[in-house]
């Protein structure tokens, strides 16, 4: 079990990588990347049990599916330190015949990568089909997946959350990144959602709530509360509150950096906030 402080290693790499990577070709989603870096490194260095020997079945292992794809810089460096594809591919991101497109695409056959995501509201209604393909199989892993808060005010995310509990998909954690950000503001400017609490507990999932969701020890132990939750008949949601761009201070407490790239100079800022840990690729 990695400690704290290796934890938290892990996810200053992670940030440098995120900022390289989008200022590299001037494109992508730093912000809620950043603001997922500790969730992502706790999920693949802690939290999940899974296999770099990667198959698209994924039997007896945990799986993950990313909803909101456009924060795959996160998503692809923590794969990339997690063993399932060189570091070192990291600087392909977004480039042509990159496997390492904006958003994930499985026809790359990029090891990791389950979905092709970026169109928002469609990952939990995965996540549930590979849940219920697990209690068919006798597989008792668990599935997670990620959705970013904006992305609730599709509508099939409701559709799906009232399927899973419906039919007791009770192998499922779905995690909601609640940074009450997305591109064109404040989720509450753009469409208030009200107690996403009370609205999925109406809809039959266990709740729980992470308040610090940028801290380590608060995921694990948040996490871990959850998965005692599965199997009791019900899916788990976990509310994630997060910071938007967070370990980059010019990035944090504003929706601005949703999806823009640092300039030379703000580059500079954010990697000396973050000094090399693991190594750059």
């Amino acid at each position: 079990m990695p400690t704290t402080q290796q934890l938290q290693d892990f996810t200053q790499q992670v940030r440098r990588d995120i900022v390289r990577m989008v200022h590299a070709v001037n494109s992508g989603h730093p912000g809620g990347s950043l603001g997922c870096a500790e969730f992502f490194t706790c999920l693949y260095q802690e939290i999940m049990d899974y296999s770099t020997d990667f198959t698209m079945d994924g039997k007896n292992e945990d799986l993950f599916f990313l909803s909101n794809g456009h924060i795959s810089p996160v998503y692809y460096s923590v794969l990339a330190h997690s063993g399932f594809f060189p570091v070192a591919e990291l600087a392909t991101f977004r480039k042509l015949d990159s496997r390492l497109q904006g958003h994930p695409t499985t026809h790359e056959d990029l090891p990791g990568i389950r979905i092709a995501s970026g169109s928002l509201g469609q990952g939990m209604s995965v996540a549930i089909g590979a849940a219920e393909a697990k209690k068919l199989n006798g597989d008792n892993k668990i599935v997670y997946s990620l959705h970013g808060d904006g992305e609730l005010q599709e509508g099939q995310i409701w559709e799906a959350a009232m399927y899973a509990s419906a039919k007791k998909v009770d192998n499922l954690i779905s995690t909601v990144d609640l940074n009450e950000k997305q591109i064109d503001g404040s989720t509450d400017e753009v469409l208030p959602m009200g107690s996403l609490k009370a609205k999925f507990e109406a809809f039959g999932w266990d709740v729980v709530e992470i308040k610090e969701g940028n801290n380590v020890e608060a995921i694990l132990h948040g996490m871990a509360d959850a998965k005692s939750r599965t199997g009791k008949g019900k899916p788990v949601c976990v509310l994630l509150h997060t910071e938007m761009g967070n370990g980059v201070d010019y990035m944090m407490h504003t929706h601005a950096w949703h999806g823009k790239a640092p300039n030379d100079e703000q580059l500079e800022l954010a990697l000396a906030q973050n000094p090399e840990t693991l190594g750059d690729y």
